[in-house]
């Protein structure tokens, strides 16, 4: 009955700590660490770091050597926060042990131990004035464990001042000791003896695990000793071990349980050796394995907590509460790394640590026990308002009062109190489970939670719902490359409920908001369709439609196969090639889900305008052949050959090229064609021919051979011309009478030997120049630009020469024209029309007849005068009037000047607007009547014609449709002046009897 009323007394502070939540014990952020300080440091001050969480804020102080620090007896110790500040530390007093406890509400927890000393780490010596320290090497060492340094073998250079320095690496300070001077004895020569070891490493080492361990061995002699290393049980020194360059030193790193055992120096020169040897023992201090954690529990609840830690030797444990240490009770059992604490009260609250100690170190792992004790209560873990459940499911509705000790549920429906049956249970952690749901299930539950402390109610409500059904699932499906399909997903559901449709391929999702190429969603609120455009043979495989709403996930599964022309073939090579066959193999590619039904061999050329399909042995290649022989190619080609592959979908894509090959040499088998020539010099022969393309050679030094003979001739002459790009070969000979027939044939040849010949062609020598003048030359002017030369035919023989047309030559008397004209006409043509000369000059022009050999002799010159220039003004004040279909027209007289041609008569050009044939009028006078259809507008213009040919054009006249306004001398017309109008229709009608 007291403990029951303490806990009502009680009750209000902890449902306070329960409730908010605020309260947390101390946890270390900073513990002190281990520290060495020099010696002549006394008037500094030492920090050892201390600093921990929690709430309230922990409160801190020290324990030296396991004494409580009190702060107010002395000025020495201060307090920073929650570090302990030494001022003047001195070595007597201070050295130690140092521990902080931090402090809250809720606990205590200890760090744990630094260590305090007072020493110096390093040393070195110096020569006299050298700043530079002592060079360790095989006769010089310098101990660290010792200070001292030692000289195997001293020599006259080794005498003189020696001085020490100590240093503390971790203050970065030294201290300097007094010079120690070397003086050579005269008294003697030290003689050779063995060796003597002056420094040994300690026949027993404790090395701690992960650490460095080093040791020193040197030895004094004469020769100076060498020194070496080993494993007394007959293992190998391990891989990591270190030297110095005097192999002084031997150091192993990061030290672990197998470099323990017992480890041997050998000193030895020429005189002996000597040994020295220790043994290396393994310690760790102690590690973690499982620590304790913060726990809550109830009033009159258990306690177990368990911590263990490694190391060697094993370590012991202790518990320690708020600091201080715990001991077994009636209710309190501590066996080893274990604590238990039966019938919890409140009083068992606080913070405890477990400390594990070996002879090396001591560790804590720290939590806090909190023993709550309070009524049951909803405000933090309320029922579910509404949970909502389909109709045959499973629902499970959660009744997780907070309550100290723990509360008992019960369960009402409405009034109703529920009982456990086929589909009700009552779970042990007071959940409420209903199985296979109907809608009767439906309405509103309430939990009733009750302990000593108290009761509390809460309810909520349970929603059935309609199942939801995929009722058009997708289906298998067997599709070609480059189709649109649509897989099915639809769905019958409760209406108050969201569906999400969700598509994968072969386990990813589809993301379709973020547009992915080829795949869209379509359909409503239940269907979920997809639909794949232009489907790609990557897009074979799994799809999975999955529906989810709030409730529920189902899905279902189809598997579309994509077929599609094969992929390209591989690794095609060429196994052997001749001069006409190559032989191929090649692998196939993937067939795509169409089995592959035929390969095609490709070829291409230097020569060849892309890919070419090419013949082959067997002539059918079917989706089992993989190798073939390439037949008809040319010889001494380079060749790439590649596979296409096929099936019932098409063609696939090309396989790669295979490499580049040329095929063998072989005698070349096409002849020259089209041989042909004539002409040339007298006593030459001149043959043409069309040369024979390179892919068509057939070899190296490729060339043509000619053969030729007189007409009627037995005897060939043969030539050979070794330029592979000749087309043409001039054969001379002094008995070669001019245009005498030859036969002649042209073959090839190439390094392989000579090949076919052409059929036989007639070819015609050379002949010389005509001998005889045209006669009978004559020149007439037909305006001012223009003349025409005649002449008679040459009557021609083989002694004439022949004639294959004439040569026109023509030129001015001037005699500063260099230029000379020539024109040539063939056949038997004897006049020619020459244009494009000087009005009223003097030509004068001669003939001369030509053929293959060159030009004959010319005629005598004759000459002409050409016309003068046609009259440079245009006809002016042009009138006209439109009446009906009938326009008039009027002009002036053009008259010229003394250096043109008189005008002769008048041209009139006329046509219809967007029409480009034009109509021609002459007339001798200067006025024109015209009938025409004035359905468009006309354009006009009109000009002189003399006999140096016509003259210049007037501007163009637009005649506007259906007009009958006249005007005078403008192009663009535009009604003139009433007077002028008149004067104009009374001309035109004087003038019309002339015209008709």
């Amino acid at each position: 009955m007291r403990l029951l009323w303490k806990l009502v007394i009680l009750l209000p502070l902890i449902n306070t700590c329960a409730g908010t939540g605020l309260l947390s014990r101390p946890v270390f952020t900073q513990e002190p660490q281990d520290i060495i300080f020099p010696l002549d440091l006394s008037k500094s001050e030492i920090i050892l770091n201390c600093a921990a969480t929690g709430y309230p804020s922990p409160s801190y102080r020290w324990k030296q050597n396991g004494t409580d620090i009190d702060f107010t007896m002395s000025y020495h110790y201060r307090l920073d926060e929650g570090n302990l500040a030494i001022s003047s530390p001195r070595t007597d007093q201070d050295i130690g042990m140092y521990q902080c406890l931090a402090t809250n509400t809720l606990g205590t927890i200890l760090s744990r131990k630094a260590k305090l000393q007072f020493a110096y780490l390093s040393y070195a010596w110096t020569f006299n004035d050298n700043p530079l320290y002592v060079q360790e090497d095989n006769r010089r060492f310098v101990s660290q464990e010792t200070g001292n340094l030692y000289i195997a073998k001293v020599e006259p250079s080794d005498v003189g001042n020696y001085t020490c320095f100590v240093t503390n690496k971790e203050a970065q300070r030294s201290v300097q000791g007094p010079p120690t001077p070397l003086v050579q004895r005269t008294d003697g020569v030290m003689g050779e003896y063995e060796p003597k070891i002056e420094v040994r490493f300690p026949e027993t080492i404790q090395a701690a695990k992960d650490s460095s361990v080093k040791l020193e061995c040197f030895a004094l002699g004469n020769p100076v000793p060498d020194i070496s290393w080993r494993r007394l049980d007959g293992n190998p020194l391990p891989g990591k071990v270190k030297y110095s360059k005097s192999q002084a030193i031997l150091e192993i790193p990061n030290f672990q349980q197998e470099d323990e055992g017992f480890y041997e120096c050998i000193a030895g020169n020429l005189r002996g050796r000597n040994l020295a040897k220790g043994q290396l023992i393994f310690y760790a201090p102690p590690e973690w394995e499982q620590k304790i954690q913060n726990t809550y529990l109830s009033i009159y609840d258990s306690l177990f907590w368990e911590c263990k830690a490694s190391g060697k030797p094993n370590p012991w444990y202790t518990w320690l509460k708020n600091g201080e240490r715990l001991t077994p009770e009636e209710r309190i059992q501590i066996e080893n790394g274990t604590l238990i604490i039966t019938m919890l009260n409140v009083s068992d609250s606080g913070v405890y640590q477990c400390a594990a100690e070996n002879k090396y170190q001591i560790i804590y792992a720290n939590a806090e026990l909190r023993v709550l004790a309070s009524a049951p209560d909803f405000s933090k873990n309320p029922l579910k308002k509404t949970s909502v459940v389909q109709v045959g499911g499973d629902i499970t509705i959660e009744c997780k009062p907070a309550a100290f000790p723990r509360a008992a549920i019960s369960w009402k429906r409405g009034m109703e109190s529920l009982r456990q049956s086929k589909r009700v249970f009552l779970s042990e952690d007071g959940s409420l489970k209903i199985y296979n749901v109907t809608r009767s299930d439906a309405g509103s539950y309430t939990c009733t939670a009750t302990n000593q402390f108290g009761i509390a109610k809460n309810t909520g409500s349970l929603v059935v719902k309609e199942r939801t059904v995929i009722t058009i699932p997708p289906s298998k499906m067997d599709v070609t490359v480059g189709e649109s399909i649509v897989l099915p997903c639809q769905v019958s559901h409760d209406p108050s409920i969201e569906v999400i449709f969700i598509w994968s391929f072969n386990g990813d999702v589809i993301d379709l908001k973020k547009g992915v190429a080829h795949f869209e969603r379509i359909g409503g609120e239940s269907v979920g369709d997809l639909m794949i455009r232009n489907i790609q043979l990557n897009h074979s495989g799994k799809y999975l439609c999955t529906v989810k709403t709030t409730l529920e996930s189902l899905s279902a599964v189809a598997d579309i196969i994509v077929r599609g022309p094969p992929g390209p073939p591989e690794d095609v090579r060429v196994e052997h090639i001749s001069s006409t066959t190559s032989q191929l193999s090649w692998r196939p590619g993937s067939d795509n889900n169409s089995p592959i039904q035929i390969f095609t061999v490709q070829a291409r050329t230097p020569f060849s305008v892309g890919w070419q399909a090419v013949s082959t042995v067997p002539e059918i290649l079917n989706g089992k052949t993989y190798n073939a022989t390439v037949v008809g190619l040319s010889p001494w080609v380079e060749y790439e050959f590649r596979v296409v592959a096929g099936n019932s979908i098409g063609i696939g894509e090309p396989s790669k090229a295979s490499e580049l090959l040329r095929t063998k040499a072989s005698v070349p088998v096409v002849a020259p064609t089209n041989i042909n020539g004539g002409g040339g010099s007298r006593s030459e022969l001149v043959i043409t021919w069309e040369s024979i393309p390179e892919e068509l050679q057939n070899g190296e030094e490729f060339g043509y051979i000619i053969m030729l003979r007189p007409v009627g001739s037995t005897t060939w002459t043969k030539e050979r011309v070794p330029s592979v790009e000749s087309s043409r070969f001039v054969y001379r000979n002094e008995s070669i009478t001019p245009l005498s027939p030859f036969e002649v044939k042209v073959g090839v040849y190439n390094n392989e030997g000579e090949g076919s010949l052409s059929t036989v062609s007639i070819v015609y020598s050379g002949e010389d120049e005509p001998q005889l003048a045209p006669r009978g030359t004559s020149v007439q002017s037909f305006s001012a630009s223009e003349m025409e030369v005649s002449w008679n035919a040459i009557a021609w023989n083989r002694n004439t020469g022949r004639v294959l047309g004439y040569e026109v030559l023509y030129w001015t008397d001037d005699s500063k024209e260099s230029m000379i004209g020539k024109i040539r006409v063939s056949g038997n043509v004897t006049t020619k029309n020459i244009t494009g000369l000087k009005a009223n000059t003097i030509y004068f022009a001669s003939v001369r007849a030509y053929n293959t050999a060159g030009a004959g002799p010319s005629s005598p010159p004759v000459n002409v005068t050409t016309k003068k220039s046609p009259p440079s003004q245009p006809p002016a004040n042009i009138a006209w009037k439109l009446t009906n279909s009938k326009l008039c027209l009027n002009w002036e007289h053009v008259k010229t000047m003394e250096n043109e041609s008189e005008v002769l008569g008048y041209k009139i050009l006329y046509r219809q607007n967007r029409q480009s044939k034009t109509h021609i009028l002459e007339t001798n006078n200067t006025s024109a009547e015209l009938l025409v259809p004035f359905e468009e507008d006309y354009l006009i213009e009109i000009r002189t014609v003399s006999d140096g040919g016509d003259g210049s054009s007037s501007e163009e006249i637009r005649i506007p449709k259906m007009s009958s306004l006249s005007s005078r001398g403008v192009p663009v017309l535009e009604p003139s002046v009433c007077f002028l109008s008149i004067v104009i229709i009374f001309y035109c009608f004087a003038i019309q009897p002339l015209i008709r």
